[in-house]
């Protein structure tokens, strides 16, 4: 197998004779001008690559810095919930008196009452607008009908009597 020329393919060899590049220091000029220049432009890509690559991690770092500070406020959100929650559990549990049970007790057959009273006025005030209802409804097509006719009489032609 042939080992690869590093000319492009429109060249089987180099454009000129390597040992004129050294012999001819006006050749060996430019030729040391264009590697230079290929070797900055490599340098650029590679940097700004490397630039690109750091900020995407810059960002992401930022991205999780933020998503950590928003999960530490919520486990601290949780845990004064839950202190709450505890609290609240520890008032329930404690032992009641037979005077607390009595009032409690007596406090609950009131609100119970109460309800059944509000409830039954409730309907009955429901009741008595609904009829409210009907009767505006009913004096509307009467007033209605009453303007229709008044409206005839004045728009009809007199008759003889």
């Amino acid at each position: 197998m042939a080992a690869r020329s590093p000319w492009p393919l429109s060249h089987a060899r180099p454009p000129c004779p390597a040992h004129s590049l050294y012999e001819h220091s006006e050749a060996r000029q430019p030729v040391a001008r264009a590697a230079a220049r290929a070797r900055g432009l490599r340098a650029d890509a590679d940097e700004a690559q490397r630039q690109a690559i750091e900020a995407s991690w810059r960002e992401r770092a930022l991205n999780t810095e933020e998503a950590l500070k928003a999960a530490h406020a919520e486990i601290i959100n949780q845990r004064d919930r839950i202190a709450e929650l505890l609290g609240q559990i520890a008032e329930l549990q404690q032992d009641w008196t037979d005077a607390d049970v009595v009032r409690i007790t007596t406090a609950n057959v009131a609100l119970s009452r109460e309800v059944t009273a509000l409830t039954s006025i409730n309907e009955r005030l429901n009741k008595r607008l609904t009829a409210a209802r009907d009767n505006a409804r009913f004096a509307d097509r009467r007033i209605a009908a009453l303007e229709a006719g008044i409206a005839e009489e004045l728009v009809a032609p007199p008759t003889d009597n």
